[in-house]
């Protein structure tokens, strides 16, 4: 393909085709609803994908799905590469000079042997699946095909017709459980709801009822370690049956297109309902992935179509939910009196701003965390020592002791050695980062900060 310029008519799965017989290297940029895709393509095959709806929360959520790193070398990635000018750099760059900023954070755990290149081919491949579903979903946007004057340092290449294939299967599981759930992004709340004491409805794990508290089901399948399907199968009688309420994604996450409960095409992609048992599919590597190589593409992964009920947990791990038989009660929301198993996670805010406090307060008492607001740094050793919080968050700009020497301080104390440590701040310097690190800092929350910023690290240090 010769010819490179802006388009105003986007046709996801045509211009894919397309693309997949074109011996360039180009890059699909593609725009719709405040979101950018980029798709790198290089004689016709994927080298990667990505968007900008929070790659690095994408990036981590599948490091920890297939239990690659340690959480500390997580935390160390997204510090070293996640920044706001990356992330301003996918949204809105004209220049592709520049490889995505998570596309370099995997080069760089090659390089520094924390993944080998067929860890990173799997990795890619589930990262470029994601990406893809939600491309598939676009019904209306523009897009460029530009010629990258630099293109990407290749780890492998994933065969476009087959990426499809996969794509399409995993989105007819989703769509057949909308309109009840339009988005993997929506964040399920448990209810007693007293109208449906007399339903057979299947059981919960215990600990499904405990991070049901503001997380998303694609969030919750991580925290589960539970195929992202298989949880919205497992909740979906619930839904239906008003047991499990689904609020809307939350910003920047809403952003992105919703299933819709039909879907028009090729019957090759339909795949079969019986009982409503929706069928997961799932992606294995064969055992050439013994073999680290870097030109890999999707044929030399097995399609497996398997049945969720073949890895539901155990009987003696759930917990049935348990309905009053009262009629015509109004929902009551589930607290821990309702339901036994649910820890409730201690955190300190360390601010001497009585407005960020109350925000983090607002943000994380609604989700039943238990948060205990600081407003005298001098003050917070002590009753960080009284209170043993699970994570602290601690401002960096204070009257009297700035937030590197509370750290310090905090850090020498071997109860709190592995205590994750939140700098919650206006400064957005690349020092400030390393500086932070180098004094024990877990992570970086940069203010103004959204409640789906603030769970997001939550998420990374307490799930």
């Amino acid at each position: 393909m010769s010819n490179f310029g802006t388009f105003t008519v986007l046709r996801p799965h045509s211009l894919l085709k397309q693309l997949s017989h074109s011996v360039e290297t180009t890059c699909i940029q593609a725009f719709s609803n405040l979101v950018t895709w980029l798709i790198y393509l290089e004689q016709g095959n994927i080298t990667y994908a990505t968007n900008s709806v929070e790659p690095f929360d994408r990036l981590e959520r599948h490091l920890r799905r297939l239990n690659l790193l340690s959480s500390e070398i997580r935390v160390e990635l997204r510090m070293n590469f996640e920044s706001d000018v990356f992330n301003h750099a996918i949204a809105n760059s004209n220049d592709l000079s520049t490889q995505p900023a998570d596309y370099q954070a995997i080069h760089w755990l090659i390089k520094e042997g924390y993944l080998d290149d067929a860890q990173a081919t799997i990795l890619i491949q589930e990262l470029v699946k994601e990406v893809m579903e939600s491309f598939l979903l676009v019904k209306t946007g523009t897009y460029a095909l530009s010629d990258a004057t630099q293109t990407l340092s290749k780890i492998c290449r994933l065969d476009v017709e087959k990426t499809l294939e996969i794509c399409y299967v995993r989105l007819q599981n989703w769509q057949s459980f909308a309109p009840q759930i339009s988005s993997p992004y929506q964040r399920p709340y448990l209810l007693i709801n007293r109208n449906f004491h007399s339903k057979n409805l299947p059981q919960l794990p215990r600990e499904l009822t405990a991070w049901m508290k503001g997380f998303s089901l694609r969030h919750l399948a991580v925290i589960m370690n539970q195929d992202e399907m298989q949880l919205a199968q497992h909740l979906y009688p619930h839904i239906v049956q008003g047991g499990v309420i689904m609020h809307e994604p939350d910003p920047p996450f809403d952003q992105l297109p919703k299933h819709q409960p039909e879907v028009s095409g090729s019957a090759r992609y339909t795949t079969a309902l019986l009982n409503r048992q929706f069928i997961d599919t799932v992606v294995e590597p064969s055992s050439r992935y013994l073999e680290a190589e870097t030109a890999l593409a999707v044929e030399d992964f097995n399609l497996v179509v398997r049945s969720p009920q073949a890895t539901s947990p155990s009987i003696h791990n759930l917990q049935e939910l348990t309905i009053p038989n009262t009629i015509n009660s109004p929902p009551e929301r589930v607290t821990t009196t309702t339901v036994t198993a649910k820890k409730t996670y201690k955190i300190i805010s360390v601010d001497d701003s009585q407005t960020i406090l109350k925000e983090i307060s607002r943000f994380l008492e609604s989700e039943n965390f238990s948060v205990v607001t600081i407003d005298d740094p001098l003050k917070a050793v002590m009753s960080i020592i009284r209170h043993k919080p699970d994570l602290i968050l601690l401002d960096l700009n204070m009257a009297g002791i700035d937030g590197y020497e509370l750290c310090k301080i905090i850090r020498n104390n071997s109860t709190f050695k592995h205590t994750p440590i939140i700098f919650v701040t206006g400064n957005k310097g690349i020092v400030d980062k390393v500086k932070a690190k180098l004094v024990g800092a877990s992570g970086y929350l940069t203010k103004p900060f959204t409640r789906a910023e603030l769970l997001k690290l939550v998420f990374m240090h307490l799930a």
